[in-house]
């Protein structure tokens, strides 16, 4: 246990959640519209490439199909793919979408706690809107899209603007992520990141804390994350200068 007297010991200013394997079990979604894109350009989806187009923007997945087929640049049609993709996501989507063990409990702890929150996706704001009736869009102080910045995950753009839309410095927000791509881009933020693994294999590194779960997250678990964190980052910096 913490004491929460000891000003070692405090809470983020806000946390900004990922929402693709992170909240919502959606990435088994898009493996299957993924997966029926690159049939329809001829080519199997491999553990490989799937794995690659984890947490990616539209754009940066479509270029890793379009790249896996050999699709030279004259043939290849992005906003043509763009469209059958998101007009996929959208349909399965709207069949249901299951939430990840202990997300929606971890939601609520945090709300409870009166810490503001952000989703940062670099889920288009079309299909996000549909997930965001099953996550309940009046969670969040503000949501912020792939197609929504400049560049989507892994570049920092996401969470920088999400901080920005709160009025807070990145260092001030926890990110939690479950992939490759959003950890990279909470990182780049510099906001500590809490790293939740799904479907791929995330790498140690500054500025982040890992959990196998959301089962069970308390905010005594939240509090030694986020000071553990910063604590280690601290040292680590410290060792290499």
């Amino acid at each position: 246990m913490t004491d929460s007297a000891d000003p070692a010991f405090r809470l983020p200013a806000a946390v900004l959640w990922d929402m693709d394997g992170t909240l919502l079990d959606s990435e088994p979604i898009w493996e299957i519209a993924m997966s029926e894109l690159a049939a329809l350009h001829g080519i199997a989806m491999t553990p490989h490439l799937r794995e690659s187009t984890l947490g990616n923007s539209l754009p940066d997945a479509l270029a890793k199909v379009h790249d896996a087929a050999g699709l030279s640049p004259e043939v290849r049609d992005p906003a043509a793919d763009g469209r059958w993709t998101l007009d996929r996501v959208t349909e399965l989507f709207q069949e249901g979408l299951p939430w990840r063990p202990g997300a929606l409990e971890a939601l609520e702890l945090i709300a409870c706690a009166g810490i503001p929150m952000a989703l940062v996706t670099n889920t288009v704001r079309e299909a996000a809107d549909v997930a965001l009736e099953t996550i309940g869009r009046h969670r969040f102080a503000t949501t912020v899209c792939g197609d929504e910045v400049a560049v989507g995950k892994p570049a920092p753009d996401p969470y920088m603007r999400a901080a920005e839309l709160l009025g807070l410095p990145t260092a001030e927000c926890l990110a939690v992520e479950d992939s490759p791509t959003g950890a990279q881009a909470a990182t780049a933020a510099g906001c500590l990141t809490l790293v939740v693994e799904s479907a791929a294999p995330v790498e140690p590194g500054p500025l982040r804390v890992f959990r196998r779960s959301l089962v069970g997250l308390g905010l005594d678990d939240v509090t030694e994350a986020w000071t553990g964190g910063l604590a280690r980052t601290a040292t680590c910096q410290n060792e290499e200068s």
